[in-house]
Parts: C-alpha cells; structure tokens; sequence
C-alpha cells in the first residue's frame, strides 16, 4: 500500500477531432470554469483527423485563465527536442506557468515513418527518449550552451532558453522495465493509461519506479503519479487508487460538455473528500489503524431514524449544500474578475472594434462569454436540482419549512432572469449596442442577488438538510 502524500488533481483527455474543433474548445473551457486542473491531447502529427496538438494547446491556454495544458503524451520522434522544449518553454511564457510535458517514445512506428520520422526499435526508442530529455532541460536551463552527442539527437553548443515561466514537468508514458527505470531516474511523473496498465499492474510497475528512483538518489514521491483513466470511473475506485498506489492525477476522456461538468461537480470532489478523510485517520490512528467502515462514507441520499450512528452518518448532507455553494461564489469571483479585465480595457476594445483586424476584442468578449454561459448553466443546474428533488423531499420532511422553501424557488426565478440579462448584456458588448457599464452593472446585480440567496439558503437549509438528507 503507498499514498505519495500527492495533493489531488483531476483532468480532461478530449479527442483533438478537427471536425468537432468547436466541442473540443468548448469541453476545454468547461474544464477551467469548473476548476478542473489539467486539458491533455493525445499526440499524432501524421493524423490527418487531428488538429495539430500544439496549436490547439495554445489555442486552449489562450482561451483559459487556469487550467494547465499537456499533451499527452508529445510524439517524440516527430517533434525534434530542441524545438518541442522552445513550443513548451514559449507556450508556458505566454500563459503564465500553465503547461506541463508529457512525453513518449514513439508507437505506430509505420505511420511514424511514412511522415518522414525514423523507425526505431523499443531499445533505440528508449535511448533516444532519454537523450531527448537531456536536451530538453539543458534548453530550459536558459543558461549557457547546450551539448548532447547522443545515439540519435546531437546538440553542440546551442544557445540555452528561453526559461519557462515555472519548472515545467516531464511525466513518461511508461510500461516496460526499462522505461519505468528511465521515469523513476529522470522524469517528474508517470502517466500510465488504464487501457494498458490495469489497476492490478500499479503496483509492480510503481516498485519498478520507487527502486529507480531511490537508486538516483531521489525520493520516490518525487515522481508525480498521473493515470488515464476509463470513462465511468467512480470516487470509490479514484479514492482506493489515490490510497492503495499513489495514484494522484487522474485524466478522463470526454466527449462532451457534461461529461466535463459532472467529473469536475460529482467525481472530483467526491472523490477528494474520500482521500482527505482516509489520509486524516491514518494520520490520527496511525498507519496501522483499522480501516473505516463502511471504506465510503454515505453522505446523501439518506434518511433520519433515531439511531445515532445513523444520524451521523448523514450528517454530511448540510456540508455538501455549503461545499456547492462555496464554488458558485469562487466561480462568481473568477467572473468578477474577468469581467474587470474587460471594463479595464475598454479604449483598447473600442479601437478595436473599428479596426480591420478585430481579434483580440472578439477573442475577449468570446472568451468571456463562454465562460459565463458555462457559469450559468452551473447555476442554473444547481437550482434545477433543488427544485425539481432536494425542495419536495423537505416539504414532505418538514411542513414548517414551507414558507422558506417558498422563497427560495421565487429567488430562483429571479436569479434565472438575472443570468438571462448577463446574456443580453454579453451580446450587446460584442454587437456595440451596449457597453461594460451595463454589463458591470448586471454583475454586480448578479453578485449581490446570488450571494443574499446562497447566505440565506445555507442559514435556513443546513440544519434541515442534516436531519432529513437530500432524498
């Protein structure tokens, strides 16, 4: 059993489908208005269904404000090192320390070659990976020259740079013995996908890596340890995965906007709250304590009964409402803030508006649009759920809760009619039939009407919500 100790982090793996470029931009900015942490691309230039993955990364880290990008993983011989660590370097410059490289050897050695690459073998592969990474760091360094008279790259005295903007990660793609040697020596993460390394095979593969890297010198929890995972995985198997082998990336394929959400609102924080409670009893009782039982605590869905340790056992459903809430206010505080980035450059997008090449005004105002539909489809979302399942279970629970439940579906309308005017206030910034004073004023509406309610809700619903469950 090995928990690395590694804080959690969730992330998208989208195809880079050309004929679905818009949905693949969409899923991404889902996965940063919702909080998700990572938008990987898979990684084949000689594709021609594909959108080239560096374009659509930088695309992506332009269209963001904190996601991190990666492919996953980077074709290697198809990308010559020195210029891969420049795109990674310059594309980290430019969106503020968001990117991170993930990298392999090379598959689909026909295809490979018939786009002008070479044909290597798994040995010459792995030899060239690990010359590649030399030569990667040696740019990154941003000092000096950089010389590498390797097998199959040979760099002499090119100039270093330019520096990233934080210390990007490699994370390898590895499965065999001498790759996972190569990661747990050099690389910063390991990133495995569950369709070639089942979770019965982490943990040999993981002790392949921890001797490596104890070998070199290096802490085992050095390497990050990130995982591909199948679509449809739950919280108890993520938690179980985190706890039993130090998985602590997880990266899942979607296909669609709500496959997005639902893995950034239910899955990821399910799942976190599973860890955090596991990792703080071991911590109490030690590494030897018994686990918990049941392993996954129940917090919704539950009903009261006079038995306390029921009654405990549900006592989480007021949390979780507060814990909902408590990312709508961090996600109107992410709006806010754009919002203000907007209004702060408003000569800048009225010049733009009559000049020819109007990008930049429209890459704003897009980027700020997409980002609040997705906001709205959040709020609106969280309060479809109450209306038409939490509210009902309480009135039939409580009927003193009538007239509170009452006004909070009145508040409900109000704020849909809100977000309705934020839309409108959105086209009418793009189209010049208004401007950011009324889009300023709409959010500070939004922001004053969302917060009254969220403060009133938790006041007069958590203690209800503790007693009788969501259901």
């Amino acid at each position: 059993m090995t928990d690395y100790g590694h804080q959690l982090e969730f992330g998208i793996f989208p195809t880079p489908d050309a004929s679905a470029a818009d949905l693949v931009l969409q899923m991404s900015e889902a996965a940063d208005v919702s909080g998700l942490d990572l938008v990987t691309v898979q990684d084949h230039p000689y594709n021609a269904r594909h959108l080239d993955t560096w374009t659509l990364l930088s695309v992506v880290a332009a269209r963001t404000t904190t996601v991190r990008v990666a492919p996953n993983v980077a074709n290697l011989p198809l990308r010559p090192p020195v210029v891969l660590a420049r795109s990674a370097a310059t594309l980290d410059l430019l969106s503020g320390g968001r990117v991170e490289l993930g990298l392999g050897t090379g598959a689909f050695w026909d295809a490979i070659a018939a786009a002008g690459g070479p044909r290597r073998t798994p040995g010459e592969a792995t030899t060239a990976l690990e010359e590649a990474i030399e030569v990667i760091r040696g740019v990154w360094s941003g000092r000096g020259s950089v010389s590498v008279d390797g097998e199959h790259y040979r760099v002499k005295g090119l100039h270093a740079g330019p520096a990233p903007a934080h210390p990007i990660g490699i994370w390898i793609g590895a499965y065999k013995p001498r790759m996972l040697r190569l990661t747990g020596r050099l690389a910063d993460g390991w990133l495995p996908s569950m369709g070639y390394a089942g979770p019965s095979e982490l943990a040999a593969m993981n002790a392949a890596i921890d001797e490596a890297a104890r070998g070199a010198g290096r802490d085992p929890a050095a390497v990050r340890r990130l995982y591909n995972v199948d679509p449809g995985v739950g919280p108890e198997q993520l938690a179980e995965l985190a706890l039993q082998h130090g998985m602590s990336t997880f990266i899942l394929p979607v296909a669609s906007v709500r496959d997005v959400q639902r893995f950034a609102a239910e899955v990821a924080p399910a799942t976190r709250e599973l860890v955090e409670d596991e990792r703080s009893r071991r911590a109490a009782g030690g590494a030897d304590a018994p686990a918990a039982e049941p392993a996954v605590r129940q917090t919704v869905a539950v009903r009261p009964t006079d038995d306390d340790g029921a009654a405990q056992a549900h006592a989480g459903a007021g949390a979780h409402l507060v814990e909902v809430h408590d990312g709508l206010r961090a996600e109107l505080a992410r709006l806010r803030d754009i919002v203000e980035q907007v209004v702060a450059g408003e000569e800048q997008a009225h010049r733009a508006r009559n000049a020819i090449n109007e990008l930049t005004m429209r890459q704003n105002n897009w980027t700020l649009g997409a980002y609040c539909q997705q906001y709205c489809r959040f709020v609106t979302g969280h309060h479809g759920l109450e209306d038409r399942s939490v509210f009902p279970h309480l009135r039939r629970s409580d009927p003193d809760l009538a007239p509170v439940l009452d006004r909070l579906e009145q508040e409900h309308v109000v704020i849909h009619d809100v977000l309705e005017q934020l839309d409108d206030a959105l086209v009418g910034l793009v189209t010049g039939a208004s401007g950011t004073p009324e889009l300023q004023r709409v959010v500070d509406r939004l922001s004053q009407t969302l917060l009254e309610h969220l403060s009133f809700e938790e006041d007069e619903l958590v203690p209800a919500l503790d007693r009788y469950g969501f259901y």
